[in-house]
């Protein structure tokens, strides 16, 4: 990989790797320095990594050293589905933007990550796989539990509207 190609990857996906590390760690921070050590980590491979092979490889990078940091500082939620009872939207408001954002960051750390590369970056359900090192049944179980978390903690649509 030549430095025009590489520069031409940061400017493709560092956008899209920093947003998705924002939607899960909302610290805009440790957001960066996980995607500058993506970049970092791309570097050093430059040799190894295939070029179509760029965009898996970086966010691949990302999401471990995200977890990595997570397990650091002990942030790790339990992967267990929220119940009805500790978690549901009842408040009248109506902004259904930041109920959904509310709802998501309430989600277990491994549940919103998958349902960000499925629902938010278009990643298939088999690189979503790669990604976390998972499997694809795994993975389509944690998006079934956080759909049903949002389903059940925004509720009706017609109480929101």
């Amino acid at each position: 990989m030549s430095i025009e190609l590489f520069n031409k990857c940061v400017d493709d996906h560092s956008d899209a790797l920093y947003r998705f590390i924002l939607k899960n760690i909302k610290d805009e921070h440790k957001a960066r320095d996980i995607v500058q050590d993506a970049f970092e980590k791309l570097w050093q491979k430059l040799e190894t990594v295939l070029p179509g092979k760029i965009k898996s490889y970086l966010f691949t990078v990302a999401y471990h050293t995200m977890i990595d940091m997570l397990r650091r500082e002990k942030l790790n939620a339990a992967i267990d589905i929220a119940t009805d009872q500790q978690y549901s939207h009842t408040d009248q408001y109506n902004d259904l933007n930041e109920v959904l954002h509310e709802a998501v960051g309430r989600l277990p750390d491994i549940q919103r990550s998958v349902l960000m590369l499925r629902d938010y970056e278009g990643y298939s359900y088999n690189e979503i796989a790669e990604i976390t090192g998972l499997n694809e049944s795994q993975v389509k179980v944690y998006i079934y539990r956080a759909r049903v978390f949002l389903k059940k903690y925004i509720g009706k649509m017609e109480v929101l509207i």
